[in-house]
Parts: C-alpha cells; sequence; structure tokens
C-alpha cells in the first residue's frame, strides 16, 4: 500500500468481511445453478460487511467486471452503470436562457 491518497482509498478495505473468507466465493463460474448459489453466498458476506457501500462505489468506479463486489454481482452492477449513464444523458447541458445565441451565432431579437 502506499502513502497519502493511494492510502486513504484503500482504507475501507481494512474493514471488510470477505477479507476474512476465501476469495473464490466473490468469484462464481457461471450464473446459473451452483453458481448463483456460490454468489449469493458472497452476497450474503457483503450484506453483514460494514464497508458493503464503500466497496460497491470503489466497484463502481475501477470498472469491476467479475466477480461480487459491495453485494453486487456482474449483472446487478452493468444495471446501475446503465442506470448512472441515462441520468447523466437526461440531464443534459444546462438549458439556455430565452433569447441567448448559440454559441459563434449573434443573439435574436
Amino acid at each position: 500500500m502506499g502513502s497519502g491518497q493511494e492510502a486513504d482509498t484503500w482504507e475501507w478495505l481494512r474493514h471488510a468481511a470477505c477479507t476474512s473468507v476465501d476469495p473464490e466465493l466473490f468469484f462464481p463460474v457461471g450464473d446459473s445453478g451452483p453458481a448463483a448459489e456460490q454468489a449469493e453466498r458472497a452476497k450474503k458476506v457483503c450484506h453483514g460487511c460494514a464497508v458493503e457501500s464503500e466497496c460497491l462505489e470503489w466497484a463502481l468506479a475501477t470498472g469491476r467486471a467479475f466477480g461480487v463486489w459491495g453485494g453486487t454481482d456482474e449483472e446487478e452492477r452493468r444495471r446501475l452503470r446503465r442506470r448512472a449513464e441515462r441520468r447523466r444523458a437526461s440531464d443534459g447541458p444546462p438549458p439556455r436562457p430565452r433569447g441567448s445565441a448559440a454559441p459563434g451565432r449573434p443573439p435574436r431579437p
């Protein structure tokens, strides 16, 4: 671990419940049958964790595509990212005041 901001970035991990569990639990192979059951067991560990939300934020910010992070699986994180992208897109640029000109055009009377 580094110092300064890098160390702060990982501080939440010191409190993570998963650090005392076999890491393979959080990386099921597949998404049905035994793998789905494994993912649910991993999520239970997450849901009992004091830093579940920090873990999820980190997983979304760093694009974790595989495994269970912050109580979510790959598909759940994809949905969260799509929802966030739609929100950002729907916010769009702020509206221009009436009568203001578009960039490079003179104002309308």
